[in-house]
């Protein structure tokens, strides 16, 4: 990790994201900046190594819920199913609706970090998918 990555991501890699690795192709860090337990959102900072994606997955909710991306650190990218991958920078925000698949993570060659809000809504889960193919990832 360069140095200048490190300064930019103001709040911190956290470490190994372990509960969620067999979702990623790659290695991610997990650094949560609330108390889930005491507050209405999960908010973090997640990081991806150069590579590393998250799969395909689904925020679902009857109402309300999705996901808000803070991108803060390194390049990225983000898609949804069924359109044009969108490039992450510093600065860009992503509103992920509920019910849309879609996957995100870093490029090849650049760390990233992104803070993840998860909005509140009535009856939310995730739904894990399959994963990003090197096939599909290695054209962007």
């Amino acid at each position: 990790m360069s140095e200048n990555f490190e300064k930019e991501n103001i709040f911190g890699k956290g470490n190994p994201n372990d509960a969620f690795a067999q979702y990623f192709i790659g290695n991610s860090f997990l650094n949560p900046l609330v108390d889930f337990e005491d507050n209405l959102l999960f908010v973090a900072n997640v990081t991806f190594e150069p590579g590393c994606r998250n799969n395909w997955h689904i925020h679902h909710a009857e109402s309300g819920g999705g996901q808000i991306l803070l991108c803060i650190a390194g390049k990225g990218w983000y898609q949804e199913e069924g359109c044009d991958p969108v490039e992450l920078n510093p600065g860009m925000v992503v509103e992920i609706k509920p019910n849309v698949k879609h996957w995100h993570g870093a490029q090849k060659d650049s760390w990233f970090s992104h803070i993840a809000i998860e909005v509140d809504g009535t009856n939310t889960s995730n739904e894990w998918l399959e994963e990003v193919g090197d096939e599909h990832y290695n054209e962007l």
